[in-house]
């Protein structure tokens, strides 16, 4: 009973806000102006009170959250009517709910969790035979009549690591590799992203090592072997291909259609070590830069607007304008060089990017 009536109250308070919502968009213009003013007014009175008596803030409810996140994406200039929380505030609550969401979506899928008889008798068998894989010991169990093995990775969760991390020379060797042929250099690698209405977007990112340029990105919602290789053939488009490729063991990357396009175009496949992401840096740190810079700022709606915006983000901003350090402060491709001129003689004129997110700037004077 105190479930049913604390979700009669949340639907309660969820169709009160949907209801001031539609009432007010079907008002006429003038009568909507003028409750816009009257709002407003009391809205300041109320923040000034607010400042004055240093109250403590509200705290927005459940149904306040999924309206904001609703107005953030479908009402222009939502920023600058938000005055309870930030802007940020209101992109974490989304964030928050698309975890909650999958969560929910996920609780019937995957493996049935096993028992701790289970776990005692796998650790048992590797106790005793320690040179059995998992492969090996989910086969003995099978053997010995175990209703229902745990599948291979599944035993490998409760078995102490034997991987043993990579010596100096294994990681000298890889470093001495990339340094001498950063400039025939690819990587590539996949991202995903959550969209507004909780779906899953793949992103495709190819960079150039030694001047760290975005060659090219895709955005699909099936990523297939079939699409990757159309992806790189869309990179090079006059047969201007790496010597090599960087890219870990994602089975797009591991399929034969892929490995074939590779040799195919005479570009070496290099697959970096099951868990080793420091052996494919580049790729890893720019998805950590989109991410940061722009797909935590901005929820994409669809795969239309994040093709749009990586569009913008990279070829007016990230290819053209921002600097890097490994490239001595350099930007990916080659910026104007300017006569130098002291900072009270210098005007610049500025371009918005992403409206208003970032800004390039070209010198006039």
């Amino acid at each position: 009973m105190t479930f049913i009536r604390s979700a009669y109250a949340y639907f309660e308070e969820w169709f009160k806000h949907l209801g001031q919502l539609l009432i007010t968009y079907m008002k006429s213009r003038h009568a909507d102006k003028m409750e816009i003013i009257a709002l407003r007014s009391q809205l300041a009175a109320y923040i000034q009170h607010y400042k004055k008596e240093n109250l403590p803030k509200p705290r927005p409810t459940r149904a306040f959250k999924q309206l904001w996140v609703f107005l953030s994406k479908y009402m222009d200039k939502w920023k600058e009517v938000l005055h309870i929380v930030k802007p940020d505030t209101v992109i974490r609550w989304h964030r928050t709910a698309f975890k909650f969401y999958w969560k929910q979506k996920s609780k019937k899928m995957g493996r049935p969790k096993i028992t701790p008889a289970t776990i005692d008798l796998i650790k048992r068998v590797h106790k005793e035979n320690p040179l059995l894989s998992p492969e090996k010991i989910h086969e003995k169990l099978r053997i010995l009549g175990v209703d229902k093995p745990p599948a291979p990775n599944t035993i490998a969760k409760y078995l102490p690591s034997t991987r043993k991390p990579p010596s100096e020379k294994q990681i000298q060797s890889w470093k001495t590799f990339m340094k001498n042929h950063q400039h025939e250099i690819w990587a590539t690698d996949f991202f995903t992203i959550p969209t507004l209405s909780f779906n899953i977007l793949y992103g495709l990112i190819i960079i150039h090592h030694k001047t760290r340029e975005i060659i090219h990105f895709g955005v699909t919602t099936n990523p297939t072997a079939e699409w990757t290789i159309q992806q790189f053939r869309n990179a090079t488009p006059y047969g201007e291909v790496p010597k090599y490729l960087v890219h870990d063991n994602d089975p797009i990357f591991r399929s034969k259609a892929f490995q074939a396009f590779l040799k195919s175009s005479s570009i070496i496949s290099k697959r970096t070590t099951h868990r080793s992401p420091w052996q494919n840096p580049y790729a890893e740190r720019v998805i950590g830069t989109i991410k940061r810079e722009l797909l935590d700022l901005v929820i994409p709606l669809n795969e239309r607007h994040l093709h749009n915006l990586l569009l913008e983000y990279i070829n007016d901003y990230y290819n053209t304008d921002r600097t890097h350090q490994g490239i001595n402060g350099d930007t990916p491709i080659p910026s104007i060089t300017y006569i130098p001129t002291a900072a009270e003689n210098t005007t610049l004129e500025d371009t918005p990017v992403l409206n208003g997110l970032y800004h390039t700037y070209k010198k006039v004077g």
